[in-house]
Protein backbone atom coordinates (compact mmCIF):
# COMPACT_ATOMS: atom_id res chain seq x y z
CA UNK A 1 0.00 0.00 0.00
CA UNK A 2 1.81 3.35 -1.40
CA UNK A 3 2.16 5.46 2.27
CA UNK A 4 2.93 8.87 0.22
CA UNK A 5 0.70 11.02 -1.05
CA UNK A 6 0.70 11.20 -5.43
CA UNK A 7 2.25 14.21 -6.75
CA UNK A 8 -0.31 17.54 -6.82
CA UNK A 9 -1.11 16.37 -2.90
CA UNK A 10 2.49 16.48 -2.37
CA UNK A 11 3.57 19.96 -3.92
CA UNK A 12 0.13 21.35 -2.86
CA UNK A 13 -0.99 21.77 -6.59
CA UNK A 14 -4.42 19.27 -6.00
CA UNK A 15 -7.47 21.48 -6.01
CA UNK A 16 -9.10 19.75 -2.47
CA UNK A 17 -5.70 19.33 -1.34
CA UNK A 18 -6.30 15.02 -1.73
CA UNK A 19 -8.83 15.46 1.13
CA UNK A 20 -12.47 13.57 0.67
CA UNK A 21 -15.59 15.32 0.85
CA UNK A 22 -19.16 13.11 1.78
CA UNK A 23 -20.58 13.16 -1.95
CA UNK A 24 -17.03 11.68 -2.48
CA UNK A 25 -17.23 9.59 0.62
CA UNK A 26 -20.44 7.55 -0.82
CA UNK A 27 -19.47 7.31 -4.30
CA UNK A 28 -15.55 5.42 -2.91
CA UNK A 29 -18.53 3.30 -0.71
CA UNK A 30 -20.56 2.27 -3.11
CA UNK A 31 -17.31 1.15 -5.59
CA UNK A 32 -15.29 -0.73 -2.64
CA UNK A 33 -18.13 -2.35 -1.75
CA UNK A 34 -18.85 -3.45 -5.22
CA UNK A 35 -15.27 -4.28 -5.66
CA UNK A 36 -15.11 -7.00 -2.84
CA UNK A 37 -18.68 -7.73 -3.35
CA UNK A 38 -17.57 -9.32 -7.12
CA UNK A 39 -14.85 -10.62 -5.67
CA UNK A 40 -17.34 -12.77 -3.36
CA UNK A 41 -15.97 -11.52 -0.43
CA UNK A 42 -19.56 -10.59 0.78
CA UNK A 43 -20.91 -14.06 -0.62
CA UNK A 44 -21.06 -15.75 3.21
CA UNK A 45 -22.91 -12.90 4.32
CA UNK A 46 -25.82 -12.40 1.21
CA UNK A 47 -25.56 -16.16 -0.19
CA UNK A 48 -26.22 -16.57 -4.44
CA UNK A 49 -28.01 -17.19 -6.72
CA UNK A 50 -27.74 -20.37 -8.59
CA UNK A 51 -29.27 -21.10 -11.88
CA UNK A 52 -29.84 -24.85 -10.82
CA UNK A 53 -30.64 -24.38 -6.73
CA UNK A 54 -32.62 -20.94 -7.13
CA UNK A 55 -30.98 -18.64 -4.16
CA UNK A 56 -28.92 -20.34 -1.86
CA UNK A 57 -29.15 -18.27 1.23
CA UNK A 58 -25.78 -17.74 3.78
CA UNK A 59 -26.27 -15.83 7.20
CA UNK A 60 -28.51 -13.20 6.13
CA UNK A 61 -31.11 -15.30 5.18
CA UNK A 62 -33.38 -14.76 2.83
CA UNK A 63 -34.46 -10.96 3.32
CA UNK A 64 -30.48 -9.39 3.26
CA UNK A 65 -32.60 -5.86 4.01
CA UNK A 66 -34.18 -7.09 7.14
CA UNK A 67 -30.96 -8.58 8.54
CA UNK A 68 -29.10 -5.06 7.93
CA UNK A 69 -32.05 -3.08 9.88
CA UNK A 70 -31.71 -5.56 13.01
CA UNK A 71 -28.18 -4.59 12.90
CA UNK A 72 -27.76 -0.93 11.88
CA UNK A 73 -31.29 -0.24 13.45
CA UNK A 74 -31.93 2.00 10.33
CA UNK A 75 -34.22 1.21 7.43
CA UNK A 76 -33.23 2.03 3.97
CA UNK A 77 -29.17 1.15 4.18
CA UNK A 78 -29.39 -1.53 1.68
CA UNK A 79 -28.73 -2.45 -0.76
CA UNK A 80 -26.00 -0.17 -0.62
CA UNK A 81 -26.56 0.48 -5.01
CA UNK A 82 -30.00 2.25 -3.77
CA UNK A 83 -28.94 3.88 -0.84
CA UNK A 84 -25.76 5.45 -1.49
CA UNK A 85 -26.52 8.75 -2.62
CA UNK A 86 -28.14 10.01 0.22
CA UNK A 87 -26.13 8.11 3.29
CA UNK A 88 -24.72 10.44 5.87
CA UNK A 89 -21.12 10.08 7.46
CA UNK A 90 -23.07 8.23 9.98
CA UNK A 91 -24.73 5.97 7.73
CA UNK A 92 -21.23 5.53 6.27
CA UNK A 93 -19.59 4.77 8.92
CA UNK A 94 -22.06 2.31 10.23
CA UNK A 95 -22.45 0.30 6.97
CA UNK A 96 -18.25 0.15 6.79
CA UNK A 97 -18.27 -1.48 10.34
CA UNK A 98 -21.04 -4.05 9.53
CA UNK A 99 -19.87 -5.03 5.91
CA UNK A 100 -16.12 -5.12 8.01
CA UNK A 101 -17.91 -7.76 10.29
CA UNK A 102 -19.10 -9.49 8.05
CA UNK A 103 -16.46 -9.49 4.50
CA UNK A 104 -14.64 -12.87 4.29
CA UNK A 105 -12.42 -13.66 1.52
CA UNK A 106 -13.53 -17.03 -0.46
CA UNK A 107 -11.10 -20.08 0.00
CA UNK A 108 -13.05 -23.45 -0.92
CA UNK A 109 -15.37 -23.69 -3.95
CA UNK A 110 -16.57 -24.74 -7.59
CA UNK A 111 -16.72 -23.10 -10.52
CA UNK A 112 -20.96 -23.66 -11.99
CA UNK A 113 -20.24 -23.17 -15.83
CA UNK A 114 -23.77 -23.73 -16.94
CA UNK A 115 -25.31 -20.80 -17.95
CA UNK A 116 -22.25 -18.93 -16.65
CA UNK A 117 -23.87 -19.46 -13.35
CA UNK A 118 -20.26 -18.46 -11.68
CA UNK A 119 -18.42 -19.58 -8.37
CA UNK A 120 -20.10 -20.97 -5.29
CA UNK A 121 -17.88 -20.76 -2.28
CA UNK A 122 -18.39 -23.16 0.16
CA UNK A 123 -15.77 -22.07 2.96
CA UNK A 124 -14.34 -18.53 3.22
CA UNK A 125 -11.20 -16.47 5.67
CA UNK A 126 -13.18 -14.14 7.80
CA UNK A 127 -8.93 -12.99 8.83
CA UNK A 128 -8.08 -12.52 5.75
CA UNK A 129 -10.63 -10.90 4.47
CA UNK A 130 -11.06 -8.41 7.09
CA UNK A 131 -7.10 -7.67 6.96
CA UNK A 132 -7.66 -6.85 3.12
CA UNK A 133 -11.30 -4.96 3.41
CA UNK A 134 -9.36 -2.46 6.14
CA UNK A 135 -6.48 -1.45 4.29
CA UNK A 136 -8.75 -0.65 1.50
CA UNK A 137 -10.89 1.39 3.61
CA UNK A 138 -8.02 3.10 5.59
CA UNK A 139 -6.74 4.08 2.53
CA UNK A 140 -10.15 6.06 1.71
CA UNK A 141 -11.16 7.46 5.29
CA UNK A 142 -7.72 8.67 6.73
CA UNK A 143 -8.03 11.79 4.16
CA UNK A 144 -12.20 12.42 5.37
CA UNK A 145 -12.66 15.20 7.65
CA UNK A 146 -9.90 15.12 10.33
CA UNK A 147 -8.83 11.88 9.44
CA UNK A 148 -10.17 8.22 10.54
CA UNK A 149 -9.06 4.80 10.46
CA UNK A 150 -11.06 1.53 10.81
CA UNK A 151 -9.45 -0.49 13.66
CA UNK A 152 -8.79 -4.18 13.63
CA UNK A 153 -11.31 -4.51 16.31
CA UNK A 154 -14.05 -2.91 13.00
CA UNK A 155 -14.39 0.68 14.75
CA UNK A 156 -14.31 3.86 12.89
CA UNK A 157 -11.78 5.52 15.24
CA UNK A 158 -10.06 9.20 14.91
CA UNK A 159 -6.92 8.95 13.16
CA UNK A 160 -4.31 10.30 15.32
CA UNK A 161 -0.94 12.58 13.99
CA UNK A 162 1.41 11.18 12.59
CA UNK A 163 3.49 11.91 15.35
CA UNK A 164 1.89 10.13 18.23
CA UNK A 165 0.66 7.02 15.94
CA UNK A 166 3.47 4.99 16.63
CA UNK A 167 2.40 4.98 20.76
CA UNK A 168 -0.71 3.57 19.59
CA UNK A 169 0.19 0.09 17.90
CA UNK A 170 2.82 0.25 20.49
CA UNK A 171 1.86 -3.20 22.78
CA UNK A 172 2.54 -2.49 26.55
CA UNK A 173 4.53 -5.51 28.47
CA UNK A 174 2.38 -7.13 30.29
CA UNK A 175 2.97 -6.49 34.11
CA UNK A 176 -1.04 -6.39 35.06
CA UNK A 177 -3.85 -6.92 32.47
CA UNK A 178 -6.66 -6.36 34.80
CA UNK A 179 -5.61 -3.18 35.75
CA UNK A 180 -3.36 -1.79 33.22
CA UNK A 181 -3.55 -3.38 29.80
CA UNK A 182 -7.22 -3.42 29.43
CA UNK A 183 -7.65 -0.13 31.52
CA UNK A 184 -5.41 2.06 28.78
CA UNK A 185 -7.19 0.22 25.85
CA UNK A 186 -10.37 0.88 26.88
CA UNK A 187 -9.99 4.54 27.44
CA UNK A 188 -7.75 4.57 24.24
CA UNK A 189 -10.87 3.12 22.42
CA UNK A 190 -13.04 5.82 24.25
CA UNK A 191 -11.08 8.72 23.80
CA UNK A 192 -10.62 8.01 20.10
CA UNK A 193 -14.39 6.97 19.36
CA UNK A 194 -15.79 9.12 16.65
CA UNK A 195 -18.95 10.33 19.07
CA UNK A 196 -16.22 10.89 21.57
CA UNK A 197 -17.66 14.40 23.38
CA UNK A 198 -15.51 16.50 25.47
CA UNK A 199 -16.48 14.74 28.83
CA UNK A 200 -16.18 11.70 27.57
CA UNK A 201 -12.54 12.59 26.41
CA UNK A 202 -12.05 14.33 29.17
CA UNK A 203 -13.00 10.48 31.34
CA UNK A 204 -10.42 9.12 29.05
CA UNK A 205 -7.90 10.94 30.54
CA UNK A 206 -8.90 10.13 33.86
CA UNK A 207 -8.75 6.62 33.28
CA UNK A 208 -5.40 6.84 31.92
CA UNK A 209 -4.73 9.45 35.29
CA UNK A 210 -5.65 6.27 37.56
CA UNK A 211 -3.66 4.05 35.94
CA UNK A 212 -0.73 6.46 36.66
CA UNK A 213 -1.89 6.43 40.00
CA UNK A 214 -2.05 3.01 40.48
CA UNK A 215 1.59 2.45 38.91
CA UNK A 216 3.00 4.98 40.99
CA UNK A 217 4.07 3.36 44.11
CA UNK A 218 6.24 1.22 41.85
CA UNK A 219 7.08 4.21 39.67
CA UNK A 220 8.87 5.64 43.18
CA UNK A 221 11.37 2.45 42.70
CA UNK A 222 12.30 3.56 39.49
CA UNK A 223 12.07 7.40 39.34
CA UNK A 224 13.85 9.73 41.11
CA UNK A 225 11.94 11.74 43.95
CA UNK A 226 11.73 14.79 41.96
CA UNK A 227 10.86 13.29 38.49
CA UNK A 228 8.02 11.45 40.10
CA UNK A 229 6.35 14.27 41.76
CA UNK A 230 6.99 16.81 38.65
CA UNK A 231 4.26 14.05 36.38
CA UNK A 232 2.25 13.73 39.53
CA UNK A 233 2.01 17.52 39.39
CA UNK A 234 0.72 17.67 35.69
CA UNK A 235 -1.39 14.53 36.35
CA UNK A 236 -3.36 16.23 39.65
CA UNK A 237 -3.26 20.27 38.77
CA UNK A 238 -4.68 19.82 35.34
CA UNK A 239 -8.76 19.44 37.19
CA UNK A 240 -8.71 16.04 35.78
CA UNK A 241 -8.50 13.63 38.89
CA UNK A 242 -9.38 16.04 41.72
CA UNK A 243 -11.67 18.70 41.93
CA UNK A 244 -10.23 21.87 44.16
CA UNK A 245 -9.53 25.65 43.94
CA UNK A 246 -6.15 25.35 43.27
CA UNK A 247 -6.94 23.36 39.74
CA UNK A 248 -6.18 24.92 36.54
CA UNK A 249 -9.60 24.70 34.67
CA UNK A 250 -9.23 27.43 32.41
CA UNK A 251 -7.57 25.93 29.87
CA UNK A 252 -8.85 25.41 25.93
CA UNK A 253 -9.84 21.24 26.50
CA UNK A 254 -10.18 20.88 22.88
CA UNK A 255 -6.36 21.85 22.39
CA UNK A 256 -5.13 20.46 25.44
CA UNK A 257 -6.92 16.99 25.78
CA UNK A 258 -5.07 15.64 22.84
CA UNK A 259 -1.73 16.75 24.69
CA UNK A 260 -2.62 15.90 27.61
CA UNK A 261 -3.53 12.48 26.60
CA UNK A 262 -1.05 11.56 24.67
CA UNK A 263 1.23 12.64 27.35
CA UNK A 264 -0.55 10.22 29.65
CA UNK A 265 -0.20 7.25 27.20
CA UNK A 266 3.42 7.85 26.70
CA UNK A 267 4.49 8.33 30.16
CA UNK A 268 2.42 4.98 31.17
CA UNK A 269 4.84 3.17 27.89
CA UNK A 270 7.68 4.32 29.98
CA UNK A 271 6.88 3.35 33.42
CA UNK A 272 5.61 -0.07 32.42
CA UNK A 273 8.68 -0.61 30.65
CA UNK A 274 11.01 0.84 33.33
CA UNK A 275 9.26 -1.44 36.00
CA UNK A 276 9.13 -4.24 33.72
CA UNK A 277 13.08 -3.96 33.50
CA UNK A 278 13.87 -3.54 37.12
CA UNK A 279 11.40 -6.78 37.74
CA UNK A 280 13.46 -8.47 35.43
CA UNK A 281 16.55 -10.95 36.61
CA UNK A 282 19.66 -9.59 35.50
CA UNK A 283 21.96 -11.49 33.22
CA UNK A 284 25.04 -12.72 34.75
CA UNK A 285 28.08 -11.36 32.41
Amino acid sequence: MRAKPYYSVRVGKHPSDGRVNLPTLRKLLYALYNDFEERSYFQELTGYRCVDDGLVTGLAGKDVDAFVLRKLRKPGLWPISNSSHGLTEEDVFDLLEFLHDYVSKPSEGQYHDFGNCGWHYSSFDRVAGRKEFREEVNDLIRDYGDGFELSNDGEILSRPKEEVASILDADLPTIDPENVSKRVAAATRKFRSRHASQEERGDAIRDLADVLEFLRPRLKEVLASRDEQDLFNIVNNFGIRHHNQLQKTGYNKLIWYSWMFYFFLATIHAAVRLISQSSSPKSEG
